[in-house]
């Protein structure tokens, strides 16, 4: 007869990384974008107000901001598993609730307000999942080693599939089968999630502390690796253009170039197919040059295309820069997922993780903030200045990063 040297679970088959990673990753994505995008179209299609659905974008980012606070620390304490199961699940409950709650209601003030709590519980609760999620891909590019890239290309890439994706699955729903298939959609992929959730081991768990100190203990891992602080503040001011540009997309498709709303959805749909074909080069790039030349030619893309973008007279042209500019944007976030799956120690990843996504995000209801008081007359010169402040920081961040050791190796 054979003996069995340990105990019974501790003959389970380990999970791939396409079922233990990439498959949990791809509902949560698809849930995460459906969210993001649809809850504006759900706010617009509610109220018939254009100001709210801006509003509802702007407001969206202010608890999934919050969420950060608590939700590395969570994961930190509770593991990756139960994180994203519960926070899924959640998000599923409150979405059914509100797919059951507004067919029967009217326009006015009992929907508006029914959206707007929709959208700030869910934008919450995405950010835990996320986060949860993205520790999840972190533990696994740092049990591939030196193909820590490669793991983190493919997360990527699912992310920009879904970017691709889930507004426009959303739209199609919303327009042919009402509120209720959109929200129900959205639910189905959330317990998915919450199924497929990755069965990562746990360790101990850490003391209990207050959600400022793991913030703390976030901001001083962070300081203590200045690769990886260096290139989240060159990101952190990145994104303010970034986000500028997504703000004003409607404004300037719309209101200055002449196209149709469902060119705006086109434009970012062609920017996520360009993102992911810069994933697919820059993942064979760094195993041929290492980290640091693809980071700072990705940098110079982003940062000349988005210079141009205040002098496009013409749809194609901005649509062109449009994808341009994601597509190093694409490249830059494979260096910096890969630095923060090497470098992070694992005791204190999701709250540093929690952290630098923060910073990363901050400059998003800013942006939001800058569309809505500057007149859209005034929005070309506000870009500029901001394109200059981007390629300022992002000259700044990869000359520095130059002389770091390990950037240039090749990964062959």
């Amino acid at each position: 007869m054979r003996s069995h040297a340990g105990p019974r679970r501790d003959h389970r088959p380990v999970p791939t990384l396409l079922r233990g990673i990439y498959l949990p990753r791809s509902t949560d994505a698809a849930a995460f974008a459906m969210t993001t995008y649809g809850i504006p179209l759900l706010v617009l299609a509610t109220t018939n107000s254009a100001a709210l659905s801006g509003l509802a974008f702007a407001l969206e980012w202010v608890p999934r901001l919050a969420a950060f606070a608590f939700a590395g620390a969570l994961v930190d304490r509770h593991g990756t598993t139960t994180v994203l199961r519960y926070a899924s699940a959640a998000r599923a409950l409150i979405v059914l609730a509100a797919a059951s709650i507004l067919p029967t209601q009217e326009q006015g003030l009992g929907a508006t307000v029914t959206v707007m709590l929709l959208a700030a519980s869910t934008g919450i609760l995405t950010e835990c999942s996320y986060i949860a999620a993205e520790t999840a891909g972190g533990v696994a590019g740092r049990e591939a080693g030196d193909r820590a890239h490669r793991v983190q290309s493919v997360l990527l890439g699912i992310d920009q599939v879904a970017t691709l994706s889930g507004p426009a699955l959303a739209g199609v729903l919303l327009q042919w089968t009402g509120v209720a298939g959109m929200l129900t959609v959205i639910a189905v992929f959330s317990l998915l999630t919450s199924v497929l959730a990755p069965r990562q081991c746990h360790r101990a768990k850490p003391p209990r502390q207050p959600v400022a100190q793991g913030l703390l203990t976030g901001w001083s891992t962070l300081r203590s690796l200045p690769a990886l602080g260096w290139l989240v503040t060159g990101l952190t001011v990145s994104n303010l253009a970034v986000g500028l540009l997504q703000a004003a997309a409607p404004v300037i498709i719309v209101k200055q170039l002449g196209h149709s709303t469902a060119d705006v959805g086109f434009t970012w749909s062609v920017a996520a197919v360009a993102s992911l074909v810069a994933v697919a080069l820059c993942r064979r790039a760094i195993d041929r040059f290492g980290l640091w030349p693809v980071g700072a030619l990705s940098a110079s893309i982003a940062a000349t295309a988005c210079l141009s973008i205040p002098f496009a007279v013409t749809y194609a042209t901005y649509l062109a820069l449009i994808a341009v500019l994601m597509a190093g944007e694409g490249g830059m976030t494979i260096v910096l997922r890969t630095l923060r799956s090497r470098l992070i120690p694992a005791d204190t990843f999701g709250a540093t993780l929690s952290l630098t996504i923060l910073l990363l995000l901050l400059p998003f209801p800013l942006a939001g903030a800058l569309v809505a008081t500057v007149p859209p007359a005034q929005l070309g010169h506000v870009i500029t200045l901001c394109a200059a402040v981007q390629a300022l920081g992002l000259f700044a961040t990869f000359a520095r990063l130059r002389a770091t050791p390990g950037l240039r190796a090749s990964f062959a």
